[in-house]
């Protein structure tokens, strides 16, 4: 029953990345149609980013408290009424506020499954199950070029003309983004169906449920006396969230990159064509299957007795070793080299999230994960935010508009390397991405993340 779960949540996954990838994939047609230039799709970028943040902050406690089934209908639903009305966006304002509703309800499926994990998974299996749900995330991604891209370029004034009345210039991706976002209220069908606690699912075998009762009784026997959440003092003062909320600041902007800024890339420098940029799905392909081999490792080093978070650090280790390779693939000249090191990069990328997500599963108990994994994920999307302020400034140089609010506040803090890097190009951000992941695993091993336990607070 278990794995049914788990696949319940890859297919949220899955959509969940359609719908945010939409934008990224279809973001030359859709610029051109809505006179944006790259500072200010960066600007729509970090709008979403700004409201998957706040959405952090308080969707995991949503989940502590509404439980995994019902806030999981409030996230997915919500965020896919808001990719439909992305439909009627008419400008940069209206695309912007469409796409802080979207970032309101996405980032809440990632706690939300977190504690699915925690609830129908014992130790070892939890980085697999949780890479397998990720994978969903990365297929999500893969496939968006050749579910919107067609939909897009399609000639619908001569094969459907009502459809191009009806939704007028851009008719193409405002009906794509009307198509995924309604698939995604489908699922919720089956989700109500299927998902309960383990105790009070009539599916699950006697087998699997004393599996999953004397995994929990054996992995961490004070925490059934303990049912408290977690007061957000506990949350703030716990040194593993400011440890993982750092590891995951540091190290998320590549992900980000690769899903926001690398089509765009492709087409700057390597100039492809909007149908070119169909090849983005090996990279997409590379992440997912980074997310189940990272999750599938390290699931085999609890297997022979090495502690989980010790687990997820070894396969860490090897990850930040591998993304030093990162800077060649501006310098290279073939495309075909530059996306191998690519795919490359990204399935260490990706290896690398699993595990640190991962971590909070086994360092946090249950009935406060939600909220602590929240918590942490704050850092992912502060850092998203940051490296897209960086990046625009880098292939866009000075802007002649007024700085926004959000321009501002990264300058404050990092105006004097904005400057330093401004109008360098690319070449300059993957060279950064070199170093964040070793940087990262050197404050989670001396910051001795390894060395929690629910059990020690």
């Amino acid at each position: 029953m278990r794995w049914w779960i788990v696949t319940l949540l890859f297919g949220a996954a899955v959509l969940n990345y359609v719908d945010r990838q939409t934008l990224s994939a279809l973001a030359p047609t859709i610029q051109q149609d809505l006179a944006m230039d790259d500072r200010a799709y960066a600007n729509v970028v970090n709008i979403f980013l700004v409201a998957y943040t706040i959405a952090y902050l308080v969707s995991g406690r949503i989940a502590d408290v509404m439980g995994t089934r019902a806030s999981m209908v409030l996230f997915v639903a919500w965020w896919s009424v808001a990719n439909m009305l992305t439909a009627a966006a008419q400008g940069v304002r209206s695309l912007g506020v469409y796409r802080f509703a979207l970032g309101l309800g996405e980032a809440g499926v990632w706690p939300a499954a977190s504690k699915a994990v925690s609830e129908w998974f014992p130790a070892r299996e939890r980085a697999l199950a949780i890479g397998f749900y990720t994978m969903g995330a990365t297929i999500g991604a893969t496939v968006a070029p050749y579910l919107v891209i067609p939909l897009a370029t399609h000639a619908y004034s001569e094969t459907m003309p009502v459809i191009a009345n009806w939704l007028g210039q851009g008719a193409g991706w405002r009906l794509a983004f009307i198509l995924t976002g309604f698939v995604g209220l489908t699922w919720l069908i089956p989700w109500l169906w299927l998902y309960r606690q383990p105790q009070q699912s009539k599916l699950i075998s006697p087998a699997e449920l004393q599996l999953l009762e004397q995994s929990a009784a054996s992995e961490n026997p004070a925490d059934s006396a303990k049912t408290n959440a977690w007061t957000w003092k506990q949350v703030f003062f716990f040194r593993g969230t400011w440890l993982l909320l750092v590891g995951r600041l540091i190290t998320d902007p590549a992900w980000y990159f690769y899903q926001f800024w690398f089509p765009k890339y492709l087409s700057a420098d390597r100039h492809l064509s909007q149908d070119q940029l169909k090849v983005t799905w090996i990279v997409y392909a590379a992440a997912g299957l980074g997310s189940l081999l990272g999750g599938w490792l390290s699931g085999q080093f609890v297997k022979r007795g090495v502690a989980p978070a010790a687990s997820r650090l070894w396969v860490m280790l090897g990850c930040a070793c591998v993304m030093p390779l990162s800077p060649w693939i501006a310098q290279v000249s073939g495309l075909s080299l530059a996306m191998t090191l690519t795919v490359v990069s990204v399935f260490a990328s990706l290896a690398w999230l699993i595990n640190i997500s991962s971590l909070v599963v086994d360092i946090v108990p249950k009935h406060s994960l939600g909220t602590v994994f929240s918590v942490v994920a704050t850092g992912s999307t502060i850092g998203g935010i940051v490296m897209n302020m960086i990046v625009a400034t880098m292939v866009s140089g000075p802007s002649s508009r007024p700085a926004g609010f959000l321009d501002q506040a990264v300058r404050t803090v990092f105006g004097p390397v904005l400057e330093l890097l401004q109008g360098h190009g690319y070449a300059q951000w993957f060279l950064i991405m070199a170093f964040l992941h070793p940087l990262a695993w050197l404050i989670l091993k001396l910051g001795g993340v390894h060395r929690l336990s629910p059990a020690k607070i």
